[in-house]
């Protein structure tokens, strides 16, 4: 079990010439053992890939760290590209100079034949996540500053005075002196703040396509058709242009200095657990889709004191508590997460592997 050591650092300081507080500041960084590469102890010899298998699933069953996958096929010049493995190949546990390895027994594409043509069938290579576990998250989910959320034109309403509006509808939005012709109808899910409260960015979900109307444009508004709606529009909704792309596919790589916190979810959860989709106050700038990293849970500092308190217990506070030691507790792993969306702020994670309930404030770092 990786364990993060933290170490504690009491700062003193003379207030007024007669008081003195104690600020605690907690200096930390990362220990991790050196990986001595293995196998499981029930990792088969052999496995034939199938139809909806991934590269994590396959991973998972030679390791329990299955983002280390790379390592099995690194040395090994059968296996040219470990992201393109197909349906029907054979993966084959060997080793060299005692180290495992894999191989890959691949048949010859198979051929269908007619009288006068014959075509080969080649199959599509298998993913690295289960796109359909994620997709929904891709497609009715995005992150946007707020600044650029408080700029997005609104719906208003409808000739017939409704509030909600269903596809096939016409609805009269604000016009922002855009020449865009396609619109995603979106609407504030919830305003993400990191652990000290500062603002970094909307969380917001997919409502409805709407398309411009050119005949009922005019300086001010635009009159929009709705349709592929997955619930109704109502008024006040957004209008994004764009805002849902993703990539097809990524390859997995295991976090390195990165470190960062559980900011939120998609599910409006208490608890998440494996497959939940988490955020992550880790920008575009600092990780990249395919990074795993690991979640960590820490628990309270405790002051060492006659009689033990933990800092958050009520009635102590750092400010005006009179202590001179308090000792933070080793932060302990109890999952794993894969990065698949990066935006300026903030990412989207799914969680793989949970012992425990995952929950705002875990912290996630190298796995």
């Amino acid at each position: 079990m990786a364990v993060i050591i933290l170490q504690v650092v009491n700062l003193k300081k003379r207030l007024n010439n007669t008081c003195r507080i104690v600020i605690l500041a907690i200096c930390a960084f990362w220990a991790f053992p050196s990986f001595s590469f293995q196998l499981k102890d029930d990792a088969p010899k052999t496995y034939t890939v199938q139809k909806g298998d991934t590269l994590w699933g396959i991973a998972s069953v030679f390791l329990n760290e299955p983002w280390l996958w790379p390592e099995l096929w690194r040395t090994n010049t059968q296996i040219d590209n470990p992201h393109l493995i197909y349906p029907g190949d054979v993966i084959i546990v060997g080793y060299t100079n005692g180290k495992p390895t894999l191989t890959v027994q691949r048949d010859k594409p198979s051929m269908t034949l007619s009288p006068t043509t014959h075509k080969r069938i080649k199959q599509s290579a298998i993913d690295v996540l289960a796109w359909e576990t994620i997709a929904p998250f891709i497609k009715q989910h995005t992150f946007i500053d707020q600044q650029q959320f408080e700029a997005l034109p609104k719906l208003l309403g409808n000739q017939d005075g409704n509030v909600r509006f269903a596809s096939d509808e016409l609805v009269l939005g604000q016009q922002k002196f855009s020449t865009n012709s396609q619109y995603r109808v979106v609407r504030k899910h919830a305003t993400i703040t990191n652990l000290n409260n500062d603002v970094l960015g909307v969380q917001l979900t997919h409502v409805s396509n709407a398309s411009v109307i050119p005949e009922g444009q005019s300086d001010e508004t635009m009159l929009l058709y709705i349709d592929e709606a997955n619930q109704e529009a109502k008024r006040g909704d957004r209008l994004l242009e764009g805002g849902f792309e993703h990539p097809q596919s990524f390859e997995l790589k295991a976090a390195s200095q990165q470190h960062g916190t559980v900011v939120g979810d998609l599910h409006d959860h208490e608890l998440l657990g494996k497959y939940d989709v988490v955020i992550v106050d880790l920008g575009s700038t600092d990780i990249t889709p395919g990074t795993v990293m690991g979640l960590y849970v820490q628990g309270p500092a405790i002051i060492d004191d006659d009689a033990p308190r933990y800092v958050n217990e009520p009635g102590v506070r750092a400010g005006g508590q009179w202590f001179n030691d308090a000792l933070a507790q080793p932060a302990l792993k109890v999952g794993e997460v894969v990065i698949f969306k990066s935006f300026n702020a903030v990412s989207y994670g799914l969680i793989t592997r949970a012992n425990q309930g995952i929950k705002r404030g875990f912290i996630v770092a190298k796995p």
